[in-house]
C-alpha cells in the first residue's frame, strides 16, 4: 500500500512524495501528475542517475516536461543509497563516487527490481493510470537498475537507457538481461564519457533483444542531459505512449 507523505502543487502540476513496503523494507517514491485529470493516463518510470536522488532539479524538470506538455504521470524511487534511504542528503560528485564504491562491492540489482516492482505493481491499481502505456526513462545508473527490471517485467512497453557499458566493474548481470529486453528502445551514448567505454556501451546496446532498438551518439563527457539530447528524451518516449493509447483505442 502507498502512504502519501506530502502533496503540493505547482503550475499545473501535483507533486506526491510517497512510501511503501517492498520486502519487508520501506521505499521512497515520487508521483508528478497533471493537477487536473480526466481520463486514465500513460505512466512513465524514472530512474535517477548516481549523483542524484528521486527529487532531484533535473528529475523535477524531466518530470514536468512530461507531465504539463503531454498529461502523463510519472513516478520515481530513490536509489540503494539515495535520497530519502539515508539520513543525510549528499548529491554531485561525492554521492557519484559513493554510489560507484558501492555498486564495484554490490550492485543491488536484484533488490532495487523487487522495488520498482512492488511499486509497480501499485501504481496500476490506481484509477487514472493507463496500465496499457507504461514507459521507463533512465540512463547512467537508470540504466543499471532500470535494463534488469524491464526484462523481468514485460509490462514496460518502451524505454530509454543508456550511458552505461557491459564492460563496466560487475555488469556482467546487465549483460546476461539484455537478451530479454523486448520492448522499443532508444540508447543513448555520450562519445566521450569518462566512465563507460565507447566499446561497452555499443556492446550492451547490441545484446538488447529489442527488434525495435535505436542508438545516437552525443558529444560530450557523461554529465546531466541537456539540450538536444534531453529534447530527445521527450520527444520519442511521449510519442511511443502516445502510440500506444492509439493503438489501444483502435482495438476497443
Amino acid at each position: 500500500m502507498i502512504e502519501l507523505a506530502h502533496v503540493s502543487s505547482d503550475q499545473g502540476m501535483t507533486t506526491q512524495e510517497l512510501s511503501f513496503q517492498s520486502n519487508e523494507h520501506t521505499v521512497p517514491g515520487v508521483i508528478w501528475r497533471p493537477t487536473k485529470l480526466n481520463s486514465p493516463r500513460p505512466l512513465l518510470l524514472m530512474g535517477h542517475g548516481g549523483s542524484h536522488h528521486k527529487t532531484a532539479p533535473i528529475m523535477v524538470d524531466i518530470a514536468r516536461r512530461f507531465v504539463c506538455n503531454h498529461g502523463f504521470i510519472v513516478a520515481c524511487i530513490d536509489g540503494p543509497i539515495h535520497g530519502a534511504r539515508r539520513s543525510e542528503l549528499i548529491t554531485g560528485p561525492q554521492k557519484q563516487q559513493e554510489f560507484l564504491q558501492m555498486w564495484e562491492k554490490d550492485n543491488c540489482i536484484d533488490r532495487m527490481v523487487s522495488d520498482w516492482t512492488s511499486f509497480l505493481n501499485e501504481l496500476v491499481k490506481i484509477e487514472f493510470i493507463n496500465a496499457q502505456a507504461l514507459g521507463w526513462y533512465g540512463i547512467s545508473m537508470g540504466t543499471a537498475y532500470g535494463l534488469p527490471f524491464i526484462a523481468a517485467d514485460d509490462r514496460i512497453k518502451v524505454a530509454l537507457l543508456g550511458m552505461w557499458g557491459g564492460d563496466f566493474v560487475n555488469s556482467q548481470r546487465l549483460l546476461d538481461d539484455a537478451p530479454k529486453v523486448k520492448c522499443q528502445v532508444f540508447f543513448q551514448q555520450k562519445w566521450d564519457d569518462q566512465f563507460f567505454s565507447r566499446e561497452g556501451q555499443i556492446q550492451l546496446f547490441e545484446r538488447l533483444g529489442s527488434i525495435e532498438k535505436w542508438l545516437k551518439v552525443y558529444p560530450g563527457a557523461h554529465v546531466s542531459v541537456s539540450g538536444e539530447q534531453l529534447d530527445d528524451i521527450e520527444d520519442f518516449l511521449s510519442k511511443k505512449l502516445k502510440n500506444l493509447e492509439t493503438n489501444q483505442s483502435a482495438i476497443n
